[in-house]
């Protein structure tokens, strides 16, 4: 059986000294038309590190310029065709920001962000994740439990396998 076809993007997961979870609302098009919020990042593109597109990632989407090389606390991988407009799936590598709250304001214009599907950007407390019922999903869809572990447990020694 022939490999994957992947999209691979890095992610941050950014926390404010409330360990608030700062995320991006993404209205997904047709034919599923699905609110997803998730953490800031994207792609990685041809040439790029890992670290050097999340960098310009988190100055497109919401404004954050990071000083230090952020821990890898995360890493996701979901093969399922249709997940990733042509793709077979994604592998996430998430990491983490900690600073001081921040009305996020990247250098993407409201028209640019559009055409990533980002709608909004939202803090959120680890508890309105947990007790979140409403329509919208999180990726992952349960972010509430590794976002615990990592606030109450700090960074871990490897990167964290996560599910959908």
């Amino acid at each position: 059986m022939p490999s994957a076809h992947l999209r691979h993007s890095v992610r941050a997961v950014i926390l404010d000294d409330d360990d608030r979870v700062l995320l991006c609302r993404f209205d997904l098009p047709e034919p599923t038309g699905t609110v997803v919020w998730a953490a800031p990042g994207g792609g990685i593109e041809p040439g790029e590190t890992p670290l050097a597109a999340l960098r310009r990632e988190l100055r497109e989407e919401v404004g954050l310029v990071l000083s230090a090389d952020p821990p890898h606390v995360w890493h996701q991988e979901v093969v399922a065709p249709g997940h990733a407009r042509g793709y077979d799936g994604v592998i996430n590598d998430y990491f983490l920001v900690r600073t001081a709250g921040f009305d996020p304001r990247g250098t993407l214009s409201a028209d640019e962000l559009a055409a990533e599907h980002i709608s909004g950007l939202k803090w959120w407390h680890p508890s309105e994740v947990a007790r979140y019922h409403g329509p919208d999903l999180f990726s992952p869809r349960d972010l509430a439990t590794p976002l615990r572990a990592l606030i109450t447990s700090g960074v871990p020694l490897r990167p964290v396998r996560l599910g959908l």
